[in-house]
């Protein structure tokens, strides 16, 4: 008995002492991959970690799309679910298959793709990282011009490393009066980084609170919409859809500007509901083109209510926060006129143009309204169409390239409130550039680059089916995939020159009919339309005369 005891005693304390140890070389590990992250996020451009970040996400996405059953018999293709994936993170919504393919729990994980692909939650997790590592702006938070070198802290910083080393005037005088200075900047520099630190901590609440609000306020919305209107609810149970389901995956699309619907037909089928298209109107412009003016607004009125130096601090100091959608109150106005003049001139000639068109047949005039302005709104990035874009004139599907090409805060900003390279009157030195940036092109060389090569690779099929393979729809699908909006105008078997008894007409978009040579090319199109923001001064090395 008393060796049973003793042998129990020490299997005890083995136990116990191993547990120690494990628990040790847990929290090393964890230590040490901390550690790693903190490096790469301090030295690594954060191009690369944004790159990095969405690559992962997609390979994440697409693998549960893979491995999980969809709603039919139906099993897509490999290649085709990891171009679902890359689509709904980077918010294009270009699809190549139908979206009541899937299944529940699959629209549960394009739902979670879409909202960490959002431009406004991946800059939330920017604030974040920037609140954990001071002074690091993650995440694409400044981007362009803002990672130049400022010369003019490199200079101060060399004059104080003298006087450290004694390498100053020589008199003791001035030697004090240096070193006094040097203190007061001191903490004059620390204090600035007090504020900018309690700031963006401040502001990393605020953005989480704008998307909290937004999202609950919209679902609930949709929510209460499908469950009053009937016509709309015969929708989604004649579809087999989940009215929660619904909602939540509508609001996080539009207000991320995914553009994804689980519907066949997109938004087609809602478009004798304008209440519907009305909760959705605002999602488009609060999550993209207007995030900044409504971002600023609401620190303005946080500023009146709490009287927080915080929310000043911000509003007067927003270039040094580092958060690149954080704009100052003109830019913001303008940046608003701006996007209302560009949805009302879309209004006018869309309405002039299509008003008698087959794409308006069976609506009244209120209903016509309605969807022609969420036709136009979403003509900017979110992509969600309540109109067959298929039948609408070559004349506005042109508009509609060069709406979608835009960047989301293009704006009308005159001369004298444009940001100078200036300080004080003297202009700053500009950073040698290296070889490989001299070679980066313009946006728009790599899009005319793109559309040539998809019209490489579907060569033989503009041959044979030129009418759904011409140079405009081509065009259209790479600019939609460029600008993240998703506007198609798809593939229509009656338009084929020699039918083929075997064709069936489909709900997804016209890329479902190119070959995976044209899929990837598109593929690499939307990576490149997402990151965009890291390259829109690209080609400066490139002179025309």
């Amino acid at each position: 008995m008393n060796t049973i005891a003793s042998f129990c005693k020490n299997l005890k304390d083995f136990c116990n002492h191993s547990s120690v140890r494990i628990a040790s070389f847990n929290k090393s590990v964890l230590v040490l991959i901390w550690s790693c992250v903190r490096v790469v996020i301090v030295k690594v451009h954060p191009f690369w970690i944004q790159l990095f970040y969405f690559l992962i996400s997609s390979l994440a996405g697409y693998l549960a799309l893979r491995f999980s059953n969809p709603r039919t018999s139906f099993r897509p293709k490999n290649f085709d679910l990891f171009f679902t994936s890359v689509s709904a993170l980077t918010n294009s919504s270009m699809s190549t298959i139908e979206m009541e393919v899937f299944s529940h729990f699959q629209l549960v994980v394009l739902i979670v793709l879409m909202l960490i692909g959002g431009e406004v939650f991946v800059s939330w997790l920017g604030l974040y990282i920037s609140y954990k590592f001071p002074r690091k702006h993650f995440l694409g938070n400044r981007v362009g011009s803002d990672y130049n070198i400022d010369l003019s802290s490199l200079q101060n910083a060399n004059f104080q490393e003298q006087i450290e080393l004694g390498l100053a005037h020589s008199s003791h005088t001035q030697n004090q009066n240096q070193i006094i200075i040097t203190n007061t900047n001191s903490s004059d520099d620390d204090n600035e980084k007090s504020s900018i630190d309690n700031s963006i901590k401040y502001l990393f609440y605020v953005v989480l609170v704008y998307l909290l609000v937004v999202h609950v306020g919209g679902i609930s919305l949709v929510f209460l919409y499908i469950s009053l209107v009937q016509n709309a609810k015969e929708v989604l149970k004649n579809k087999g859809l989940h009215t929660l389901t619904f909602s939540v995956f509508l609001i996080v699309s539009t207000f991320s500007n995914s553009g994804f619907v689980p519907t066949n037909e997109n938004m087609m089928v809602f478009s004798s509901n304008p209440g519907l298209l009305w909760v959705l109107i605002p999602q488009v412009v609060l999550g993209n083109t207007l995030y900044p003016s409504f971002l600023r607004l609401l620190i303005w009125v946080l500023k009146k209510v709490t009287n927080q130096g915080e929310f000043e601090y911000m509003l007067k100091n927003y270039r040094e926060i580092g958060y690149r959608h954080m704009l100052s109150g003109v830019y913001s106005s303008l940046l608003g006129v701006t996007a209302f003049g560009f949805i009302f001139l879309q209004f006018v000639l869309f309405c002039a143009s299509e008003w008698n068109s087959n794409a308006m047949d069976g609506m009244n005039t209120y209903q016509k309204l309605v969807a022609s302005l969420f036709q136009v709104v979403n003509s900017r990035h979110t992509g969600e169409s309540v109109f067959d874009l298929s039948i609408i004139s070559p004349a506005m599907m042109t508009l509609f390239v060069v709406m979608m090409y835009l960047p989301p805060y293009t704006s009308f900003l005159p001369r004298r409130y444009r940001k100078t390279d200036s300080k004080n009157g003297k202009l700053k030195k500009k950073r040698k550039k290296s070889f490989a940036e001299n070679l980066i092109l313009s946006q728009l060389s790599y899009l005319v680059i793109s559309t040539i090569l998809v019209c490489i690779t579907e060569r033989e099929k503009i041959k044979e089916d030129p009418l759904n393979f011409n140079v405009l729809n081509i065009t259209v699908e790479v600019i939609s995939a460029y600008g993240n909006v998703g506007f198609t105008t798809g593939y229509s078997c009656k338009r084929q020159l020699h039918p083929e008894s075997s064709c069936k007409d489909t709900w997804y978009g016209f890329v479902g009919r190119w070959s995976n040579g044209g899929k990837l090319i598109l593929i690499l199109v939307m990576f490149l339309g997402r990151l965009k923001k890291f390259n829109m001064n690209g080609c400066k090395a490139w002179k025309l005369e």
